[in-house]
């Protein structure tokens, strides 16, 4: 096998450094992808990891749950190692104070330099990029925008979570966690990969069109010309008091194409509605209905892996309101059986990186070997 997992559920932070060393033992590792609860002390754990595989270059985040091949954890570190049948060459790059200054431009231009080639002319067939983004910056729409602005080459990730306390979120890399940060890595495969993104929604009539928007607080103030809470009830059927029962089931999505790309409600403000990502004025939006997550991921994942031929590993950015949908629905066990047959790892996201920042969506970067 060219691409492995392993998770640990140990309390402390050496011994769960130990675990993934047994189970990794005596994999020539390339790169290790990780995923952590927030319960961990996030500096010691990217210490002890990085000490662990101190020739592997690592990379990670905090979550909000955790994705192993077959199983969805809590409280757990899940972790995926990778060998040189599967990457050519992988550089990682950190971004801080992401708040103050996005300096996407000084990433891009490393990656450039370390490859010997322009990254806004390198083949999009033959790189692929990872992002991981602090979910608590608000800064993800502005990143992002500014990856599409300088390379063609896709950029999938997620945003770190910390278990639904929204307090502090953390990546990882070179032995470190930080806050108010990016982590980007360039990877070179030396085979096929894809990228897979499902959402498990169908489009209703309603249009719901952004008349008015705070667009750096993420708050549409009004929808087709009224206050967002009355347009947003009008639309679901329901009185205002009763809006927020249907954020999860009907959240909105701008088309492109016949293509949802989904923008979840958080909360009503007074009369305005908040989102999980940007709602920008004059998006033309639509209601959208949720159907079933675990026939649409199977139906999905199964299309992708026979198009692809086979696939040896996949990474999932997994939205925590899918995640919640699914523990609502007791169907948690299902959607992790979904993945046993092939080596994965993923986490429940504050909001995933792919083109722009979405949300309630999976978007899964999936690999072959040589």
């Amino acid at each position: 096998m060219n691409i492995i997992t392993g998770c640990s559920v140990k309390k402390v932070e050496k011994e769960i450094a130990d675990d993934l060393k047994s189970q990794f033992n005596n994999f020539d590792s390339k790169l290790i992808i990780y995923f952590a609860s927030s319960v961990f002390d996030q500096d010691k754990l990217a210490l002890e990891l990085e000490s662990k595989f101190p020739k592997t270059k690592i990379m990670g985040c905090s979550t909000a749950g955790e994705i192993v091949t077959g199983k969805m954890l809590k409280e757990s570190v899940v972790a995926m190692a990778m060998n040189d049948s599967v990457i050519s060459d992988v550089k990682i790059e950190v971004m801080q104070n992401i708040t103050e200054q996005i300096d996407v431009p000084s990433v891009l231009k490393s990656f450039s330099n370390y490859y010997g080639e322009n990254i806004a002319d390198m083949d999009f067939k033959k790189y692929v990029g990872i992002i991981l983004i602090d979910g608590m910056s608000g800064c993800e729409e502005k990143i992002m925008e500014k990856v599409g602005d300088l390379t063609n080459v896709t950029f999938i990730g997620g945003s770190a979570g910390d278990d639904l306390k929204f307090k502090k979120t953390f990546v990882y890399a070179d032995g470190k966690a930080y806050a108010n940060a990016a982590v980007l890595a360039l990877i070179k495969p030396k085979a096929r990969f894809g990228v897979l993104k499902t959402q498990s929604f169908k489009v209703l009539n309603n249009k719901l069109t952004v008349t008015k928007a705070n667009e750096a607080k993420r708050e549409v103030i009004e929808f087709n010309n009224k206050p967002a809470s009355i347009a947003y009830s009008e639309a679901v059927g329901d009185s205002v008091d009763k809006a927020d029962k249907y954020f999860m089931k009907n959240p909105v999505g701008l088309m492109v194409g016949k293509e949802p790309y989904v923008r979840s409600p958080q909360q009503i403000k007074g009369n305005s509605m908040v989102f999980y990502c940007n709602v920008l004025e004059g998006m033309d939006l639509s209601l959208l209905e949720s159907t079933d997550m675990i026939i649409e991921t199977k139906d999905a994942l199964e299309k992708k892996i026979k198009e692809m031929g086979t696939v040896e590993g996949i990474i999932n950015f997994h939205c925590i309101l899918r995640t919640l949908e699914l523990e609502n629905k007791g169907q948690t066990e299902a959607y992790g059986k979904i993945f046993e047959q092939v080596p994965t790892i993923g986490f429940s996201t504050y909001g995933e990186e792919y083109i722009g920042h979405i949300n309630q969506t999976s978007t899964m970067l999936l690999f072959k070997s040589k």
